[in-house]
C-alpha cells in the first residue's frame, strides 16, 4: 500500500503537486474521481493518508461531476479509520458559499451584505433588501463562474423573466452587495496546516470566471499579481478561518472597501493549487513546503 493517495479531478493542476511529491520521495497513488466508484460494504482506503484536490469547479468541466461523490466516498474512506487531508466537513463548506459566509460572521469576519435564496422568484425581494449595484451568485461556483451583477431592479427582472439568471448545482443562491475594492484589487492569503503560508494581491476585483491562485488568462490578458505581506490581523483572521473549519490547505480571500476601509473577507477556497510560476512570484516553491507537511502527516497516521 502506498503511503499517500491523492484524490483529484482535473487533468493538469496538478502537474507541479506530483513533481513536488516525486521530488520528495513519497510513495504515493494518485486517483482520478471521474473514473472512481466504491462499494459502501467494503472498498478499504488506498493509503492511510488521503489528501483531496477535488475542485469545486469539476461541475463546469463534467455536467456528471464528482462534488457529492467525493464527499461520500471521503466519508467512507475516513470512517475506516485513515487520515483524510480537507475531508468531507471542509468539503461541505468549501461547496457552499451560504455556509462559508456564516462561518465568517460567527467569527466575527466583516463580509458584504448577502441574502440567500432557494427559488429565482426570491430574487428581486432579497435584492430589495441590499440595494443596487449588487451581485447574484451561485452557491457553487468555482473559480467565479455562477456571478452576474446587476445595476438595478429592471435589469434582474429582464434576466429572471428570461431565465437567464445564474443557476447552482444545489439550488441555492446569493444575493450580495457589490463592495467597490480599494484600488481594484482582492488579496488571496494561503494557509497550511492552519496557519498562513503567504498572500498574493490580484488585479481581480470586478472580474468573474477568474482563477486568481493559478493566474489563468484569457482575452482579458494575464492577471496582474504580486507577492505581499498583509496586515498581521488579515493573516490572523486567515489563520482563525482555517482552524475553524479544519482546513488542511486553502485559500481566503479578501478585499478591502473602499468606502470605508474594512477587510471585507468573502470567498474560502479549499481547493489551492498555489500560484502558477511561484519562484518567480514568491521566491520559492510553496509545493515543497506542501510535501514537508504531508510527511509530517505520514509519519503521524502511523504513529
Amino acid at each position: 500500500m502506498p503511503e499517500l493517495a491523492i484524490l483529484f479531478e482535473h487533468p493538469a493542476w496538478f502537474e507541479p503537486l506530483f513533481a513536488a511529491v516525486d521530488r520528495g520521495g513519497i510513495d504515493y497513488a494518485a486517483i482520478k474521481v471521474g473514473d472512481h466508484s466504491f462499494d459502501p460494504a467494503s472498498s478499504p482506503p488506498p493509503a492511510p493518508v488521503i489528501f483531496n484536490r477535488v475542485a469545486m469547479s469539476s461541475f463546469l468541466r463534467e455536467p456528471e461531476h464528482p462534488l457529492f461523490y467525493t464527499m461520500a466516498l471521503l466519508d467512507h474512506w475516513r470512517g475506516r479509520g485513515v487520515t483524510v487531508l480537507n475531508g468531507p466537513e471542509v468539503m461541505a463548506i468549501d461547496s457552499s458559499k451560504a455556509r462559508q459566509l456564516s462561518l465568517l460572521h460567527r467569527l466575527d469576519l466583516h463580509a458584504p451584505r448577502t441574502r440567500v435564496v432557494h427559488r429565482a422568484a426570491d430574487l428581486a425581494t432579497a435584492a430589495e433588501a441590499i440595494g443596487f449595484p449588487l451581485l447574484v451568485k451561485a452557491n457553487i461556483g468555482g473559480s467565479g463562474a455562477g456571478i452576474m451583477r446587476f445595476d438595478s431592479a429592471a435589469e434582474l427582472a429582464a434576466v429572471v423573466a428570461a431565465g437567464d439568471h445564474p443557476r447552482s448545482v444545489d439550488q441555492v443562491l446569493l444575493v450580495q452587495e457589490a463592495v467597490p475594492a480599494r484600488d481594484g484589487m482582492i488579496w488571496r492569503l494561503e494557509t497550511l496546516g492552519g496557519r498562513f503560508l503567504y498572500a498574493l494581491e490580484i488585479a481581480g476585483a470586478g472580474q468573474f470566471d477568474l482563477c486568481p491562485a493559478d493566474a489563468c488568462g484569457d482575452e482579458r490578458g494575464p492577471i496582474a499579481m504580486r507577492a505581499f505581506d498583509p496586515p498581521a490581523a488579515i493573516a490572523a483572521a486567515a489563520e482563525r478561518v482555517a482552524q475553524a473549519m479544519e482546513m488542511d490547505v486553502g485559500g481566503i480571500e479578501v478585499m478591502i472597501d473602499d468606502r470605508d476601509g474594512s477587510a471585507k473577507f468573502y470567498d474560502i477556497n479549499a481547493l489551492s493549487n498555489f500560484v502558477a510560476r511561484p519562484v518567480e512570484v514568491l521566491g520559492y516553491d510553496p509545493h515543497d513546503r506542501l510535501v514537508d507537511w504531508l510527511k509530517q502527516r505520514i509519519v503521524e497516521a502511523r504513529a
